[in-house]
C-alpha cells in the first residue's frame, strides 16, 4: 500500500490572502475565511465548508481557499456573499489526542479501520453541530463579527463542502447525512468504506485478509468488527444504500422503487463534483467505481428525475493529490454552484 502523502503539497500558484478571522464556536476552534470580503450589501450568505486531508490541519485549508476567492471576487455579486470554514478534524490540529490513531496497520496502527471512522462520522457531526450554530455567532440579530454595516440581517442561505482525501470522504458522507449542504467538491475521496479497508487490508497483507473469498470474510473480523459493519451501513453512501451486497448492476425495477425515496431524501437536488488521480494507489479510483457506476446511470436514467448533478473526472496522471488542474476545476465548480443558488432557492428550498 502507498505511504500516505500530503496531497496538498502540490502548492497552487500564490494568491492574495483572504481575510481570516478564528473563534471559538460552540466550543471548536473555527477559521472563519472572508469576512472583512462581504459586500456591505449582501444579505444572503453561501457556506464553503472546508474538510482537511488525514495527518493535516485546518491552516493546510488556506491556499485552496484563497485561489477560491480570487476569483469569487472577480464575479462578486453585490446580494451575495462567500464565507469558508474549517476546523480541525477530530484527533487532528488543535484536536490531537493520540498520533498512532491517525495512522495506518503498516505504521502500528491495529484500529486503523474503526479510528478512520470514527473521524469521518466525526467530521460530519462537528459539521452539522457547527451549521446550527454559526449563523448566530457571525451575523447574530445585526450584531456579530459579520453583520450588517446598517444593522440588518444576514442568512446563511447556501452550504458547499470541499473536502480532500479524509476530507474527501467525509465531504461525501455529509452531503447524504445534511440536506442543506446542496453541492460538494470529494477530492481524491471514497463513497464506499467498505471496499476502500478492504483492498487496503489486502495490500497491507493483513491474516483477516483472505483471496480465497475476495475479503468477504474480512468484513466482521478483529479488523473490521460487526459494530464497524454497520456503522458503515448507517452512515456511508454505498453501505447506505447496498449494505453488504454488492452494488446493484443494473438496478432492478425492485431496487429502483426501493432506492428512490431514500435518494429523494439524501441527495435530491444535490451536485456533486468528484476529482480522482488516476494513478493514486492510497484511494484508488477502482474503490469508489461500482458505486460510482450506479449512481451516474440512476441520475441519467431512473433517477434523473431526481435533479442530481454528477461531474466525475480523473486525472491520468495524478496520484493521490490534489493538483493544479483539479484546483482550478475545484474553484469553477464552487462559483457555478454558488452562482446557482438562488433560482435553485425558487425551484427548492432547502430547510
Amino acid at each position: 500500500m502507498a505511504a500516505t502523502n500530503n496531497p496538498l503539497e502540490q502548492s497552487s500558484a500564490a494568491f492574495p490572502a483572504v481575510s481570516c478571522m478564528t473563534l471559538p464556536i460552540a466550543g471548536l476552534k473555527v477559521d472563519i475565511y472572508g469576512l472583512s470580503e462581504l459586500p456591505a450589501t449582501a444579505n444572503k450568505v453561501s457556506c464553503l465548508w472546508l474538510h482537511h486531508p488525514r495527518l493535516c490541519r485546518k491552516e493546510d485549508m488556506a491556499d485552496i481557499t484563497n485561489q477560491i476567492f480570487h476569483a469569487h471576487m472577480q464575479r462578486q455579486l453585490s446580494t451575495r456573499g462567500l464565507i469558508a470554514v474549517a476546523f480541525d478534524q477530530r484527533n487532528h490540529g488543535s484536536r490531537l489526542v493520540d498520533g498512532l490513531a491517525n495512522e495506518a496497520w503498516r505504521s502500528g496502527n491495529k484500529t486503523h479501520a474503526q479510528d478512520m471512522f470514527g473521524t469521518i462520522t466525526g467530521t460530519v457531526s462537528d459539521t452539522i453541530h457547527l451549521l446550527d450554530a454559526l449563523e448566530g455567532y457571525l451575523f447574530g440579530a445585526g450584531h456579530g463579527h459579520g453583520a450588517m454595516p446598517d444593522g440588518g440581517k444576514r442568512y446563511i442561505d447556501h452550504n458547499m463542502v470541499l473536502g480532500v482525501s479524509l476530507g474527501g470522504h467525509t465531504a461525501w458522507q455529509t452531503l447524504f447525512a445534511e440536506p442543506r449542504v446542496t453541492a460538494g467538491v470529494i477530492v481524491i475521496g471514497c463513497p464506499d468504506y467498505m471496499y476502500l479497508m478492504k483492498d487496503r487490508a489486502r495490500l497491507s497483507r493483513l491474516q483477516t485478509f483472505s483471496a480465497e473469498d475476495n475479503g468477504a470474510s474480512f468484513l466482521g473480523s478483529k479488523d473490521f468488527p460487526d459494530a464497524l459493519v454497520n456503522a458503515c451501513k448507517k452512515c456511508d453512501p454505498k453501505g447506505m444504500l447496498f449494505g453488504t451486497d454488492q452494488v446493484a448492476s443494473p438496478v432492478s425495477a425492485a431496487d429502483q422503487e426501493r432506492l428512490r425515496p431514500l435518494l429523494d431524501r439524501k441527495i435530491s437536488g444535490k451536485r456533486f463534483q468528484i476529482l480522482s488521480g488516476g494513478v493514486d494507489k492510497l484511494v484508488p479510483y477502482s474503490a469508489g467505481a461500482p458505486f460510482l457506476g450506479f449512481f451516474k446511470e440512476a441520475v441519467n436514467t431512473w433517477y434523473k428525475d431526481g435533479g442530481v448533478y454528477v461531474e466525475d473526472k480523473i486525472y491520468p496522471s495524478a496520484g493521490h493529490e490534489f493538483n493544479f488542474e483539479m484546483k482550478g476545476d475545484a474553484v469553477r465548480f464552487v462559483l457555478d454552484s454558488m452562482a446557482l443558488a438562488d433560482s435553485e432557492k425558487k425551484a427548492a428550498p432547502k430547510i
